[in-house]
């Protein structure tokens, strides 16, 4: 089990929802993968059209699934903090994935305009979900601010590279050892999830990697085989790596042949 702000959840993996090949498919690998938090944009929703809403909440609410707003696209606080507050009126949720978006290349938050709405959302009651980079001093700053949750980035939103700075990420992991920590952004393959939650990670959100697969309902199922696999990994105690040879037979005992 994982909690995120006095929520309970037992799948450690998150799904978001855009650029499925149909409402179908992603019906499909949510429920193939038993997945419990889904993110949507307010942007995309009210992009495609009231028709596309009211279909998305009826899937929402068919399945059951914890809906996680986001703040996609914005670009500085004021627009991240008024997104958030339409997302708590239309969604009737607190909860808030929060992005503040400072370059337009890689899609690298802007931590500076990040902290700040962090703290004026966290005033107000929000369950902010920051879309954050590895950097300890920026995490300290979120959680000062009220964030209890931080959502640090592997690699650049939809690039599939998976983690980039591993040091970082494992840094980041020793440093706050009682915040839930959660990979999002540029996880391509399972094997990457695996290995975020190998570091001692909570849980992995993602998009592309599953709704632009050749086969997304199977590719959900192989991301949740993934997560579950790391995460037992990490909690059965690996060995350290080494520089050099250990071997697995012992010397003592062996046979002298001159």
């Amino acid at each position: 089990m994982i909690s995120f702000y006095e929520v309970e959840l037992t799948s450690r993996l998150m799904l978001g929802t855009a650029r499925y090949p149909s409402p179908k498919i992603l019906k499909e690998a949510i429920i193939a993968a038993a997945i419990e938090v889904v993110t949507v944009s307010l942007r995309r929703e009210a992009a495609g059209g009231e028709r596309s809403g009211q279909a998305f909440w009826s899937l929402v609410r068919e399945l059951g699934v914890r809906v996680l707003p986001n703040t996609a696209g914005c670009h500085s606080v004021k627009e991240a903090v008024t997104t958030a507050y339409m997302a708590r009126e239309i969604f009737g949720t607190s909860w808030i994935k929060l992005e503040v978006i400072g370059e337009d290349d890689t899609l690298q938050p802007d931590v500076f305009g990040l902290v700040e709405a962090a703290r004026i959302l966290s005033d107000d009651g929000f369950h902010v979900f920051p879309y954050t980079t590895e950097d300890l001093v920026v995490a300290d700053k979120l959680l000062d601010a009220g964030c209890r949750v931080l959502m640090p980035w592997g690699a650049p939103i939809g690039s599939g590279r998976g983690l980039n700075n591993v040091f970082g990420l494992r840094a980041l992991r020793a440093h706050f050892p009682d915040v839930p920590l959660v990979i999002d952004a540029g996880i391509g393959l399972p094997s990457h999830a695996a290995q975020a939650m190998e570091l001692g990670y909570d849980a992995v959100l993602l998009n592309t990697a599953v709704a632009q697969a050749a086969q997304p309902v199977a590719m959900a199922i192989a991301f949740a085989a993934a997560i579950t696999a790391g995460r037992s990994a990490y909690l059965a105690g690996p060995i350290p790596t080494r520089d050099m040879a250990e071997p697995s037979t012992p010397v003592v005992g062996k046979a002298f042949l001159a």
